[in-house]
């Protein structure tokens, strides 16, 4: 459950929060509030007058002054109050309105940041964690400038809102992974388009031309014949023989193969994760990220460093937990992996944690030692906590093109691999092995590392993967 979920009733309607924030602050300020009692007590003013004459003479005196002195801020809050009424109930619209004239983070972006968790109706401690956890890690990125940070405020802030499905949201994720594949719709739907121009009808030669298309975008053969037969069965079953309908058909198959099954999400907590992967694919940035998400939705995470024969492994991981706020756990170099995950699940049960993320050593996959060892941490994990590991996430590089499909085959078979989180995306022109590794493996990929920033590990959707490759 993320830090605002109370906050759910009042995004739909936000007008009388944000007026109770209002009025909330001019009582901190000392500042009388006329505005809501007005219209009631119309008639009974005179009364007003005449029974309290020397109180309000006493009271009078101070009122000017404590008028004066907030007058500035007592007009900003109002202006927001106004401002953020009158806007369209989006998370870009209000982040937009907050930050407008203020440059640098600061004194006057936290007031206008507490101000629009007031008007939400946030739980002030959690809303002042929320700030005082971001100002500390714009410490520790070096950030100023909100236009340096202000994408990721908005990311935090939709995490922390459980707003990652909202409208807004999802455009500006749909950008981002269309941005990201940029070089993958270059390398496919240019040469595509070439082909539907050069064709009157969906004929011999041109699936042949199809075939060598998905082939340069490391699509693979096996893959690439399997597609193209559940292509023809489509375009048979529509009755059409046009180039022109191709896309269509096309876009409808990737959805089709991009499907997520449903699957029981509820688990014995702590939820342990068993991330694998071999050396040099982002498991490391992957896990800071995915516990970084995590956080953002109100989960306590711990972070254990089961790759204990990396050089600089540990280290580089312990950097990672410190700068996003996690738990941290870690044996000495050379220790036995099965022992560090058995010690972690021990800290992640009695510590109350949400979740264990459990990092596994990544030497070449063809080694069968490495295989055996993962398996063992896998048993020590069940046995400590019934149920773990619960799920197994591989982490596979896309620019590495068919090598990631042996990878998955052989993790797959050694310990069972649940999901796939896909980095580098946006580094290569051959995303098709996006298509290859779901065909032949039939497993889901949840994410899709699309940058080097916290923001840019996004949730796949095959859909919106279709339509960004398509257009």
């Amino acid at each position: 459950m993320g830090f605002f979920t109370k906050l759910k009733k009042a995004w739909a309607s936000p007008e009388d929060v944000a007026q109770q924030a209002l009025d909330e602050y001019k009582k901190e300020q000392g500042i009388e509030i006329e505005a809501k009692p007005e219209p009631e007590p119309a008639p009974e003013a005179p009364i007003e007058t005449v029974e309290p004459v020397e109180t309000a003479t006493t009271e009078a005196a101070p009122a000017p002054e404590t008028d004066a002195a907030p007058t500035p801020t007592q007009d900003w809050q109002a202006g927001l109050t106004l401002a953020l009424r009158q806007a369209e109930p989006k998370l870009s619209q209000w982040l937009n309105i907050i930050v407008e004239g203020v440059e640098e983070k600061g004194d006057d972006l936290w007031d206008r940041l507490s101000f629009l968790f007031k008007a939400l109706g946030a739980p002030d401690g959690e809303a002042q964690q929320f700030i005082t956890d971001f100002a500390n890690w714009l410490d520790e990125m070096g950030y100023v400038a909100v236009a340096e940070f202000k994408s990721e405020l908005q990311y935090r802030l939709a995490l922390a809102l459980e707003l990652e499905d909202e409208e807004d949201e999802r455009d500006r994720l749909f950008m981002k992974l269309s941005e990201g594949i940029s070089k993958t719709r270059e390398q496919i739907t240019k040469r595509i388009d070439g082909l539907l121009s050069s064709h009157s009808s969906l004929d011999d030669d041109f699936w042949e031309e199809f075939e060598e298309i998905l082939i340069m975008a490391d699509v693979g053969m096996e893959a690439a014949n399997q597609l193209m037969e559940n292509l023809k069965a489509r375009a048979r079953k529509a009755g059409t023989d046009s180039p022109d309908d191709f896309k269509d058909i096309l876009r409808d198959e990737l959805e089709e193969i991009f499907k997520v099954p449903p699957r029981i999400e509820a688990v014995n907590p702590p939820e342990v994760l068993m991330m694998v992967g071999v050396n040099g694919v982002g498991k490391t940035t992957t896990i800071a990220k995915l516990a970084y998400r995590a956080q953002m939705q109100g989960r306590k995470v711990l972070i254990a460093a089961g790759d204990t024969f990396r050089a600089a492994a540990i280290e580089q991981l312990e950097v990672w937990a410190k700068r996003i706020g996690a738990g941290f756990f870690a044996k000495s170099e050379g220790s036995d992996p099965a022992a560090v995950a058995y010690e972690a699940m021990d800290k992640a049960v009695s510590e109350g944690y949400d979740l264990l993320l459990l990092d596994t050593a990544g030497r070449l996959h063809t080694k069968v030692n490495l295989m055996e060892e993962l398996k063992k941490v896998q048993r020590v994990v069940g046995k400590k906590h019934e149920g773990a590991p619960h799920r197994n996430i591989l982490v596979i590089d896309a620019t590495t093109g068919q090598n990631a499909l042996s990878q998955t085959k052989l993790f797959n078979e050694a310990v069972g691999v649940d999901e796939i989180v896909l980095t580098k995306l946006d580094g290569t022109a051959k995303g098709g092995v996006v298509v290859a590794v779901t065909l032949q493996n039939k497993l889901p990929i949840t994410f899709v590392g699309l940058g080097e920033k916290m923001e840019d590990l996004r949730p796949f959707n095959g859909k919106d993967f279709a339509k960004a490759l398509l257009t």
